[in-house]
């Protein structure tokens, strides 16, 4: 049997499909690590964008995302459930602004998002009991995000030759 939240949602529900990484957000064990990797094929199809339509998609993902993640929580009756992991892809996305999508780039900007998502560091953990909706599911991701940014582009500047 199901539980009652899982009734309420369905993959061929666009909205819900979204929200829970292409179903990857029902994963039983580690729900935002395995969207986290949902994320990654979408970045393999990023690579010929430029920055600037990498960035536009980017806040594209984030900005669509505040609905989505907002509706299905509203529809499962449980905020910020594990299983809605479009913040984790969104994450993932911002992680990678102004970085070039290399395989080292791609592997290490996981490991720091994951660490952020997970240990939430000051500003995140405000924002991850303070706010609530759509917004409040997204934004501890985005930050997150870009902490790891900013944490990836100091590697990127200390060991250029890796990366």
């Amino acid at each position: 049997m199901q539980p009652e939240y899982r009734q309420r949602v369905s993959l061929l529900n666009p909205v819900h499909f979204f929200a829970l990484g292409f179903g990857s957000g029902l994963i039983p064990m580690m729900p935002g690590t395995f969207g986290s990797l949902a994320a990654i094929p979408l970045l393999f199809l990023c690579l010929e964008l430029d920055i600037w339509q990498f960035s536009s998609l980017t806040f594209l993902v984030s900005f669509v995302g505040i609905y989505i993640c907002g509706k299905t929580a509203n529809d499962m009756q449980v905020h910020d459930h594990g299983s809605i992991v479009w913040d984790e892809v969104a994450g993932m996305f911002v992680t990678f602004l102004f970085i070039p999508l290399t395989l080292p780039n791609i592997v290490v900007g996981f490991v720091l998002f994951r660490l952020f998502d997970i240990l939430k560091p000051w500003p995140i953990d405000i924002i991850d009991k303070r706010l609530h909706g759509g917004t409040g599911i997204m934004l501890d991701d985005l930050i997150a995000g870009a902490m790891a940014c900013l944490s990836l582009q100091a590697i990127n500047w200390i060991w250029p030759a890796v990366f």
